[in-house]
């Protein structure tokens, strides 16, 4: 146990993902060595993003507004709606500059052992944009493991009955890659997302 304020910090830095008690002690005194004026900058960036930032109303991607950037540019196809688990998913798929549409964050993915079901994310929100909006393709962007597979299957067993196209991204082997290393699962998507080679 340390002194009051310094345990503190300890116990809240642990409370944070990914962030084991070694981890939130060790953070804690790279705090303490820290110049006063670096930690009130990030004191004060913490306290500002709480303030300043919130969900978008319709796609409930990080806003500073009630909507956000993505949903107020005139120039993305609203017929299109790439669905992810979260808003840094958005980050990914926009550096690909593949993507044109429009995004829905379900703020998580099913997961039965964390206690998280369909009703804690943004699935209803999904399907009340779809009538509203005139959504034509939902492309299901979740990621390739057991809890976004789950969510994936999920949503477009909800989806399809709607009469849109409901597509999800290819997974595979990524490039640079060796067959040697890579798992069946992965492997066996490969096989499953081949393509005509253009000649």
């Amino acid at each position: 146990m340390y002194a009051g304020p310094v345990q503190e910090l300890i116990d809240q830095l642990g409370r944070l993902p990914g962030v084991g008690p070694k981890s939130a002690q060790r953070i804690a005194f790279y705090l303490l060595k820290l110049p006063k004026e670096d930690a009130e900058r990030l004191a004060t960036a913490i306290v500002e993003v709480k303030a300043r930032i919130s969900f978008c109303r319709r796609c409930w991607n990080v806003s500073e507004g009630e909507f956000c950037e993505m949903c107020q540019d005139t120039r993305r196809d609203p017929t299109i709606v790439c669905v992810v688990e979260e808003p840094r998913d958005i980050v990914a798929v926009e550096k690909t500059q593949e993507f044109h549409g429009l995004y829905h964050v379900l703020q998580g993915a099913i997961s039965p052992i964390e206690g998280i079901g369909p009703e804690q994310l943004r699935v209803k929100e999904l399907l009340a944009r779809v009538d509203a909006e005139g959504i034509k393709e939902v492309i299901l962007c979740t990621n390739p493991n057991l809890e976004g597979e789950a969510t994936a299957m999920y949503l477009a067993r909800l989806l399809k009955p709607l009469g849109l196209s409901v597509t999800r991204i290819a997974s595979g082997l990524p490039v640079g890659g060796d067959l040697e290393y890579a798992d069946e699962l992965t492997l066996g998507r490969a096989l499953e997302g081949r393509r005509e080679v253009d000649a």
